[in-house]
Formats: structure tokens, C-alpha cells, sequence
């Protein structure tokens, strides 16, 4: 299908206007606000002509988040290949639930269900259905995504949100994190760290103009904040199964690329190659029937 055949979906409630596109991935298409003289980009807009997933405003990922080295992993005794999934990316991304059409199965004034039963897509392990849930309200959205194993064996599964922001040169992000996985160039995982490299504080708050951070950072306590102070809006987002809970034990994704006009924040489940990881840490293994829910709560401020 070529972009002008996929059909953006809008929802518009409390002044705000969410337009998804079930057919390309489960994606989101655009999340604006009413704000005079004309409407405010909360998330990047997709623009409607791109067939890149990655030019959309966000998209759900599972049955794992970001990259799997080692060309597969190994559970319960059996390797599990896995193949690369995406143009010039040596490594399967971001799972293969926004590679495939979701159905939207059930629409409300405030709200929108799209669902996907996926069966060992591209040659992958994992059988599953899951299901997206956007529901807005009047300083806000509540997004959730969560998947449920079918298959007959248990697998390890991950989740993840992959929502892009628009960015100026005042845009700040600030999230309380107490630890960072360090890089090569691939960029896969090499050495956990306590130490921030200079300009990668983001308890402190953080210019999201600068240098490639494409890092995943653990110890983080479910909540950040994006600020567009030409704007006068600050967005809060909060995983409320971390944030209040205290244990600040969450994992998020920065991607900060050196050029261009939006950077992700990414709340996930796991870090970065999870499965390579001492530990597996952040991953949910699954039995036959049982699920896994990441759920965001996001809100909206006027500053200034």
C-alpha cells in the first residue's frame, strides 16, 4: 500500500485531535492540541506521504523494545533466531508488531481500541495478540499497550512506546534516572554507569539539541517532563506502575539525533538487548495465556 491508501483515523475530544492509522503498524499519525491561533503539535505529525514508520508521530513496540543482537536469543534451551527487520539496521528493532496491520475494533467519543493477533511473523518465535488503548481526557491521554502469549512454550517478552516530540532550541526534557548503558557504534549495550557523560543529565534537565545519545537508562522513577517554553506547555508523562511506587527501578530510551526537528523520549520495559544482558533485566517471561500491560498516563501544562 502506498501512504495516500491508509486511512488516518481522528479521534477529537477535549480539544485535542488524535489521528492513528491502524493499517501502517498500529501507528499514530498526530496528537495536536486546540491552542489559538491554531493547533499545537504535542507529538511530531506524521505527514501523511512518508512510508517510513519512523517519520510517524509514535508506535507501540513488542514483543520486545529496540535492538536484539546475536542474530536471535536463547530460551528454554532452544536458540531462537531472529532476522534484521528494518533497511541499513544490522539487528532485528523495536519487535514486529509495528510491521504489521492492526484492526481498530472499538471507537468511543473519548476513546480508541486497536487489537493485532500476530502468528510467528517473518519467522519470529512469538505468537500473541495485543492490544492499544488511547483514551483522552481533559488535561491529557491515557495510552496503554499490552500483549498476551499464545504459544504453546513460554518466551521472554518486552514492551515499549515509540513517540516522536518536536523540538526547538529551548525544548528541555527532564526525567529522574540513576544510571546509563554506554555504547559502541552499533550502538548495543557495553557497560552500565552511574557516571553521566557531560551533557546526558537528565535528572537536572537536558537540552535535547546536542550530540547522538541513542542509550537506554535504567533507575528511573516513571515520570518526565518536556518543556517548549515558546509555547508556554510542559508535558508530563508517568508510568504508573513505577512512578509512585518510589523504587525508581523503571527503564527509558533516549534518542537525541545530532540533526533534524524532533528527538524520542521511549518509556520500555527492558534496556537495550535485554536478552544479551546478565540477568535479562526488565524482561517478562511468559507463559501460555498470560500478558504483559505498559501503561502512560500523559498531561499537559500551561507554563509561564
Amino acid at each position: 500500500m502506498t501512504p495516500s491508501e491508509h486511512t488516518v483515523v481522528w479521534l477529537r475530544y477535549a480539544g485535542q485531535h488524535l489521528g492513528l492509522v491502524p493499517s501502517m503498524g498500529g501507528s499514530v499519525a498526530a496528537w495536536k492540541l486546540e491552542r489559538k491561533p491554531d493547533l499545537l503539535d504535542l507529538w511530531r505529525p506524521w505527514d501523511e506521504q512518508s512510508s517510513d514508520l519512523y517519520s510517524m508521530a509514535s508506535f507501540a513496540m513488542l514483543p520486545w523494545s529496540n535492538r536484539i543482537s546475536g542474530g536471535g536469543f536463547e530460551h528454554g534451551g532452544r536458540f531462537h533466531p531472529l532476522s534484521p527487520n528494518r533497511a541499513r539496521e544490522p539487528y532485528p528493532i523495536h519487535g514486529d508488531g509495528w510491521l504489521q496491520p492492526w484492526a481498530l475494533t472499538r471507537s468511543e467519543p473519548d476513546s480508541l481500541v486497536m487489537t493485532l493477533e500476530s502468528h510467528r511473523f517473518d519467522g519470529n518465535p512469538y505468537d500473541y495478540k495485543a492490544m492499544q488503548t488511547f483514551r483522552l481526557l481533559a488535561d491529557g491521554m491515557d495510552q496503554s499497550v499490552s500483549v498476551t502469549h499464545l504459544g504453546d512454550s513460554a518466551l521472554p517478552y518486552g514492551l515499549g512506546l515509540h513517540p516522536w516530540f518536536p523540538r526547538s532550541k529551548r525544548t528541555r526534557l527532564q526525567a529522574g534516572v540513576q544510571g546509563v548503558w554506554l555504547s559502541g557504534t552499533d550502538p548495543l549495550p557495553t557497560i552500565h554507569t552511574r557516571d553521566f557523560p557531560k551533557t546526558w543529565n537528565l535528572e537536572g534537565g537536558l537540552d535535547v539539541n546536542g550530540t547522538l545519545i541513542d542509550n537506554a537508562f535504567t533507575g528511573w522513577s516513571g515520570k518526565a517532563n518536556i518543556e517548549w517554553p515558546q509555547h508556554q506547555m510542559r508535558l508530563e508523562m508517568r508510568v504508573p506502575d513505577i512512578h509512585p511506587r518510589g523504587h525508581d527501578d523503571g527503564y527509558c530510551l533516549l534518542y537525541r539525533p545530532e540533526f533534524g526537528s524532533a528527538f524520542c523520549f521511549e518509556p520500555v520495559t527492558h534496556p537495550i538487548d535485554a536478552f544479551h544482558l546478565p540477568g535479562r533485566p526488565g524482561l517478562n517471561v511468559l507463559q501460555t495465556g498470560e500478558s504483559l500491560t505498559l501503561r502512560v498516563q500523559w498531561r499537559f501544562h500551561t507554563t509561564g
